[in-house]
Parts: C-alpha cells; structure tokens; sequence
C-alpha cells in the first residue's frame, strides 16, 4: 500500500471516529530531521564530544591532508 492510500484510509478512519485528521505525509520531515540533528548534537556533548563538525574532523584523520601546488604567476 503506498502513502496516498495509507493517507486516505487514516483519513477515512478519523472521520468515522470524529478524530482530527492526520498530518498529510512528508508535511513534518524537515522538522523531524532538524530535531534529530539537534538530538545526535547533544548526546554528542553530553559524551564529550565536539557538536559541530564531528565528520569532518573524522574524515580529516582517516584521509591524508591533500597539497595544493600552486602555479607559479606568470609575468
């Protein structure tokens, strides 16, 4: 079953019950995304651990440094 028939069977079901309607799909993702960003951020510092740029600082150790060679200017 995919998300509009699910949507429209919940919807179904509200109405007979006399319950509010459910949220449309995908209508609170972003949110749902940002407050398990801000979530993994502070069991991070709980930890001990940096809250910004944990996977950067990753990466920065397991990859070597990469050197930029600069051309010369010609004149």
């Amino acid at each position: 079953m995919d998300a509009i028939q699910q949507q429209m069977l919940d919807t179904y079901r509200a109405a007979r019950l006399q319950e509010p309607a459910p949220p449309l799909p995908g209508q609170h993702d972003i949110r749902t995304l940002r407050e398990a960003r801000d979530y993994r951020r502070f069991e991070a510092v709980l930890a001990g651990h940096l809250a910004h740029g944990r996977l950067r600082a990753a990466l920065a150790r397991l990859l070597p440094t990469p050197r930029h060679h600069r051309t010369p200017a010609c004149h």
